[in-house]
């Protein structure tokens, strides 16, 4: 393999995730196992996170370089033109290095006739980068390489905040660990990473977590195979402090896959529960997870909007709603939310999340707790939705959220970026006795 291989499947899986709606996870996951090399796939990762994140920057960069728009065809060198920016002006790789390589990837993926096309537009915007980088700030859109009608509904939503949202979306997110507590301390896993120098921070909020310094392959750390730990955002992780569920009680986590929330339950408590999803396919992982941990749960298919075809009638006492949303607040982690999200979507979920609130609020038992959550940023599907569901159900009653989060409406939320965490957002509703 050429060096530049990293690059050819990189604009390869691109492309797919620009022009054809592949998600970066789905695209890393299905390219990186073309590498053999830990270094190269961590270069794949890097370019491709980077070129999601700042290809509506960088894409407009090209139409001031290019003489005339390259053919639709030509998807995979438009995408590896970008990549060659994003390697000079996000990666800061050597000039000399990023440019030859990607000259190097145009022949590989068999377009030789744009390697000069691509040597020159790279030596190009070197000579001229300071004036054409300052010409693209001067538009939000393109200086924050967001979607405009993302941009005005953040500033309708946080006016106060909305700059900060946009740049901490374009920054990497830190790797949040959460402890099994049923099989080691945190204390005890900290010490394990530390002998073999992984530095971890103990964040003192979440008991159960730990920050690392450096992103890496959680598969290799100490303890992974062991089911010692799991990948888990800080936001994420008070969920099951939240559900405050308790042992013996009936538990349902209604969007569970891939089960992270629900292990976390099941990690606190000896209940009852039930993990319900709709998509049968990732009903696997689940099932992985949970063992892998040393869990027991029912995993289920099954539509939460329609309980007629899977509950038994027995009612919970605790309901976990982590629901469908815009992924807002976690762009960081999945910057493609920035290229496949439309605004038209906002009303679509915001709908589902109405409907899957009325679907299982009879399904709750009286004295019972629902928690909402999204990791969206957006008022429409977090206090909004929830403002709505309250006002038409004498029986529900918002119950304050203590984790020290901003107030939004009966919930509360934290902002991309705010204690190192995603955006995400909480209600507690309990059901009058």
């Amino acid at each position: 393999m050429s060096v530049s291989h990293p690059r050819v499947l990189a604009a390869q899986a691109l492309s797919g995730i620009v022009h054809d709606g592949v998600s970066l996870r789905a695209a890393f996951a299905s390219f990186s196992t073309k590498l053999s090399d830990a270094r190269d796939r961590a270069l794949l990762s890097a370019l491709l996170h980077a070129g999601a994140r700042w290809w509506l920057r960088f894409a407009v960069a090209l139409e001031g370089l290019l003489e005339r728009p390259l053919h639709e065809r030509e998807a995979q060198v438009h995408a590896l033109l970008v990549l060659g920016l994003v390697q000079l002006e996000i990666l800061h790789l050597p000039e000399y290095a990023a440019v030859a390589a990607t000259v190097d990837a145009a022949r590989d993926l068999r377009r030789p006739a744009f390697a000069g096309l691509v040597n020159a537009l790279l030596r190009r915007w070197l000579r001229e980068r300071d004036a054409r980088n300052a010409a693209l700030d001067t538009d939000i859109a393109t200086r924050t390489a967001h979607p405009r009608w993302l941009i005005a509904s953040i500033s309708a939503d946080w006016p106060s905040d909305a700059d900060a949202i946009l740049a901490a979306d374009n920054e990497q997110a830190p790797l949040w660990l959460r402890v099994n507590r049923r099989r080691v301390t945190r204390a005890e896993l900290a010490a394990r990473f530390a002998a073999e120098n992984i530095a971890a921070q103990a964040p003192a909020a979440l008991p159960q977590a730990l920050v690392l310094e450096q992103s890496l392959d959680v598969t290799r750390l100490p303890g992974y195979a062991e089911g010692l730990f799991s990948v888990q955002d800080g936001a994420a992780q008070f969920a099951a402090g939240l559900i405050d569920a308790r042992a013996g009680m009936r538990v349902l986590d209604a969007c569970a896959a891939p089960g992270g929330k629900a292990a976390h339950i099941l990690e606190t408590a000896d209940v009852d529960l039930l993990a319900l999803d709709r998509d049968r396919q990732r009903l696997p992982r689940m099932h992985e997870n949970f063992a892998r941990l040393g869990l027991r749960a029912e995993a289920r298919v099954g539509d939460a909007s329609d309980p007629s075809a899977w509950w038994d009638g027995r009612r919970f006492e605790r309901i976990l709603l982590d629901a469908p949303c815009s992924a807002t607040g976690i762009i960081r982690r999945q910057p493609d939310v920035k290229l496949h999200r439309r605004a038209s979507d906002i009303a679509t979920l915001a709908g589902t999340q109405d409907r899957l609130l009325e679907s299982l609020w009879p399904l709750l038992a009286p004295g019972g707790r629902l928690v909402y959550a999204t990791c969206a940023v957006l008022a429409a599907e977090n206090s909004a939705c929830i403002g709505a569901f309250l006002a038409r159900h004498a029986d529900a009653a918002a119950t304050p959220v203590t984790i020290g989060w901003r107030a939004a409406g009966a919930g509360v939320q934290n902002l991309p970026g705010e204690g190192g965490m995603d955006g995400f957002f909480y209600a507690i509703v309990e059901k009058r006795a």
